[in-house]
């Protein structure tokens, strides 16, 4: 059908007559429509066809051939250009369809800086231009940044195709810092064949330096500076440098909240309205980060005499057995047992290892550190967000999003 739709509209597309010109104005100045103006709006036989059967065809042609009408008349241009033929053309695309809609809203425009821009505003798009542009250009290179590793892989994939050692120690740690991150960059870009110049690349910053102290400020702007100038002295075409914490909220499609991060060495609480991160309220850190979950899990283990040196086999059992309690009392008198294999390792079986490990996030204490309890970080960044006075509405930092691989141990959101 599709083969024989083409055929078909070859031959139409062979007919197109070059679109009327600018209508003659009348002597008062206004345009008077020609009869040629009316006759642009006719499609001679087929206008005997009804319009959704024509956009139907469109679809089954495709957006290149569905462009190339628009050639024909003003009919068809009119036709080849409707909102909701491109967005079904975008909606056929990797990308979920609201993610598409909450970029080109929010973040086209960059909502840091336009204080008028609210999620539920979404003023009118042309969505052909949209897919125009971003056929243009499919992709970028991700460098993500993390505190554990670094991953780093394409934008329309949707898992990184490799990761190393991260941002900050990368190198030997006495060489300056520009001379670190060109090696750094190099060797992802030898890793992932790929040529600076040919590519944008977006660079997500990690979690460090969060302090609204004039030192922190000055390592933050120093850092983003050096970073600039690594990447155009490689002849990269554009950068993009985003804080950790806001692309994480930005994938829950909100500009405006507060993120908990469960980072590999420590877990941080960032407020951040309209896409900037807000320093001067205060980002709220706590020791229990991924790592030390991992570690007191082995350290449960070993009491029950369960040997596993390896840390990648404890981080795969976390990952597989262990959930956040509901009621943690609760929990421990009831039957929590359960197995799991690990490839190469063997299978084990935890009990109560499987939520207490978790359990420290909220009861600190517990594995034996002196620290504030996740849910009380939150709610003292509420306190600091509701006492700031931002703006009238306080409804923006009562939006929480978790972040980081920890984050999807079961329980964390009910919990919380």
């Amino acid at each position: 059908m599709a083969m024989l739709l083409r055929k078909v509209w070859g031959s139409v597309l062979t007919r197109a007559a070059p679109l009327p010109g600018p209508a003659a104005s009348s002597p008062r100045g206004r345009r008077a429509p020609p009869a040629e103006y009316y006759a642009s709006l006719s499609m001679g036989t087929l206008d005997a066809v009804p319009t959704d059967v024509l956009v139907q065809i469109l679809r089954l042609l495709g957006p290149a051939d569905a462009a190339r009408t628009s050639a024909v008349c003003r009919a068809w241009r009119i036709l080849a250009s409707d909102n909701d033929l491109w967005a079904f053309f975008l909606r056929l695309g990797p990308e979920p369809w609201d993610l598409v809609v909450f970029a080109e809203t929010h973040l086209a425009s960059s909502p840091a800086s336009d204080p008028r821009l609210y999620y539920n505003n979404r003023p009118q798009l042309s969505f052909k231009q949209i897919y125009g542009l971003r056929a243009v250009v499919p992709g970028s290179v991700i460098v993500d940044g993390g505190s554990g590793y670094c991953k780093y892989g394409w934008s329309k994939y949707a898992a990184p195709s490799g990761r190393c050692a991260t941002l900050m120690e990368f190198g030997n740690i006495e060489s300056p810092m520009y001379a670190r991150l060109r090696l750094f960059f190099s060797t992802v870009y030898t890793r992932m064949q790929v040529k600076p110049s040919t590519q944008p690349i977006i660079v997500v910053l990690p979690l460090c330096h969060s302090d609204d102290t004039e030192p922190a400020r000055a390592s933050r702007k120093q850092y983003k500076e050096t970073l600039y100038s690594v990447l155009f002295d490689m002849n990269v075409p554009a950068v993009c440098a985003v804080n950790q914490a806001v692309l994480a909220l930005y994938a829950s499609k909100r500009t405006s909240g507060i993120i908990v991060h469960i980072g590999f060495n420590v877990t941080s609480v960032v407020p951040i309205f309209q896409g900037r991160v807000m320093h001067e309220i205060g980002v709220e850190t706590v020791g229990q980060g991924a790592l030390k979950l991992t570690g007191f899990l082995k350290e449960l283990m070993q009491r029950r005499n369960i040997s596993c040196e390896s840390p990648y086999t404890v981080r795969t059992i976390k990952e597989k057995l262990c959930y956040v309690a509901a009621d943690y009392e609760a929990e421990l008198r009831k039957d929590t047992q359960a197995s799991c294999e690990v490839d190469g390792e063997g299978w084990f079986t935890l009990s109560e290892e499987r939520f207490k490990t978790a359990e420290i996030l909220f009861q600190p204490h517990i594995g034996g550190m002196r620290a504030m309890g996740l849910h009380k970080a939150v709610s003292l960044c509420m306190d600091h967000c509701y006492n700031s006075e931002v703006v009238g509405d306080d409804s923006w930092y009562k939006t929480v999003v978790l972040a980081g691989g920890s984050s999807c141990l079961p329980g964390l959101p009910d919990t919380m």
